[in-house]
């Protein structure tokens, strides 16, 4: 009988759990049938990948590292963010481009139809997770690689000239950050909460009961959002 090494005793049972393991994907990771064949992919995609490095625990560690990365570069909930196009999303943090919110430009006047102002607490409506607006663009503005990749065709048009908030979000550690840049369709103002984030200081002087009063820094560039600062 031939002998069984503990890595070909280990592959196995997770080749085994294959089944078991679709059938709790099919059950818990979506109502649809395209979100189940996504989870269903991905999970087969990540056995691949542990199969060919043969469970090495470097290269589990590397992987977990690159999913965090594309966590922390997070800007739209839910969507899987492919290796090549993290260099892209850095750019949210902050670009000499003026994408993601990033242009130095006074934003005045400010147009009617941009609901949120600078300072206000939201919510984002996929995963109810709960922020503080800290710029805004009143159209997209970000390279096409990632338009074409967070909009199809037929959207792509009219998110074109929605307005887009950069947001600031908690983390996963007491000091981390998740930073987005959301259409205005996926927030929503809220009152009465003061989230506690790291870095709002160095955006906002103090928290007023409704929203956070901007720095003078940041009033020049978003002055008609600041007018009821007190």
């Amino acid at each position: 009988m031939p002998q069984l090494t503990a890595t070909a005793v280990l592959q196995l049972v997770l080749l085994l759990s294959a089944v078991p393991a679709q059938y709790f994907i099919s059950r818990w990771s979506g109502s649809t049938v395209a979100q189940r064949y996504h989870a269903s992919t991905r999970l087969l995609r990540i056995w691949k990948d542990w199969r060919t490095s043969h469970l090495n625990f470097t290269a589990w560690m590397d992987w977990a590292d690159q999913q965090m990365s594309k966590v922390k570069s997070l800007i739209d909930f839910g969507q899987e963010v492919p290796q090549e196009s993290l260099a892209i999303e850095a750019m949210i943090f902050d670009n000499d481009q003026e994408f993601f919110g990033a242009s130095k430009k006074v934003r005045s006047p400010r147009p009617p139809y941009v609901f949120l102002r600078v300072g206000e607490v939201v919510m984002e409506r996929k995963g109810h997770m709960v922020g503080v607006v800290v710029s805004w663009d009143s159209e997209l503005r970000a390279p096409p690689q990632w338009v074409d990749r967070m909009y199809s065709s037929s959207e792509g048009p009219k998110a074109e000239r929605t307005p887009h908030y950069k947001v600031l979000f908690n983390g996963p550690g007491p000091s981390s950050v998740f930073v987005g840049y959301l259409p205005q369709t996926q927030l929503d103002r809220i009152t009465g909460m003061r989230p506690d984030i790291p870095t709002l200081e160095n955006y906002f002087t103090h928290f007023d009961g409704e929203r956070f009063i901007m720095q003078p820094w940041l009033r020049e560039l978003f002055p008609e959002d600041g007018k009821d600062d007190a």
